[in-house]
């Protein structure tokens, strides 16, 4: 059994949900010297999010930041949260994050990422200014 771990950077992007499966497999090339194992993908951060969904339709991932602003809407009145530290969008970023999640775990099988068909990794940035975010990838597994 083998490990690996690294850290790594997202570009700085604003609010939105975003395909990264090709990014990842980029800053992560030592998925394909795993026979068999799984890789865990953390977001060190509490205002965004990562998640497995549609990865062919972009409309999905439009509706999907839709719903979350009707779930954790902005409190604009400041009627709805305590915090806000950072601005209106910081405690639903918050909520949003606590929902979707900050990590995923996606088996590898003959050094792929082993996804469905419609399956991608996706980047949800919760925050209106644009944040370059730190993912820290850890690999367990059996090299070829």
């Amino acid at each position: 059994m083998s490990w690996m771990q690294k850290t790594f950077s997202l570009p700085a992007k604003s609010r939105g949900s975003y395909l990264i499966t090709d990014e990842i497999e980029r800053h992560v090339p030592e998925i394909r010297s795993y026979k068999v194992g799984l890789v865990n993908l953390f977001m060190q951060h509490t205002s965004c999010a990562i998640t497995l969904n549609e990865n062919w339709d972009e409309d999905v991932r439009a509706d999907m930041s839709d719903a979350l602003d009707r779930i954790a809407p902005e409190d604009r009145k400041g009627e709805i949260y305590r915090h806000s530290a950072e601005g209106l969008d910081d405690m639903p970023a918050h909520i949003k994050s606590a929902l979707i999640g900050a990590s995923i775990t996606v088996p590898i099988k003959d050094g792929k990422l082993a996804l469905g068909t419609w399956q991608g990794i996706w980047y949800l940035e919760f925050r209106a200014a644009k944040h370059a975010r730190k993912v820290v990838a850890t690999i367990q597994g059996q090299k070829v």
